[in-house]
């Protein structure tokens, strides 16, 4: 599993947040979230943007691996983070 840091480098309520990340295995990662309200909810669109750490190879890593890697991740992070927030378990992560 990889593991980095991040930062929330912009922030435009409630349309817009940006993350990028301050430690890490990647060369750069940058995650942009955009929320548009819909009848049903809310849509999210996620979009990634990132360099994988090796320089040479890193384009074909990114193509091969990475790319796809990351998409599944964030599918299901995204169902974890829409579960919660439609129950009454989004309580646990905030501050007592």
């Amino acid at each position: 599993m990889l593991r980095h840091t991040s930062e929330i480098t912009a922030y435009e309520a409630p349309a817009f947040f940006e993350d990028v990340m301050v430690s890490g295995v990647f060369r750069s990662f940058r995650h942009l979230h955009f929320f548009k309200p819909e009848a049903n909810g809310t849509i999210m669109e996620d979009r990634l943007e990132f360099a994988a750490p090796i320089p040479l190879l890193g384009p074909i890593v990114e193509i091969l691996v990475l790319k796809g890697y990351l998409r599944r991740f964030v599918r299901e992070r995204n169902v974890f983070i829409k579960q919660v927030a439609e129950s009454e378990e989004w309580r646990k992560y905030l501050p007592a």
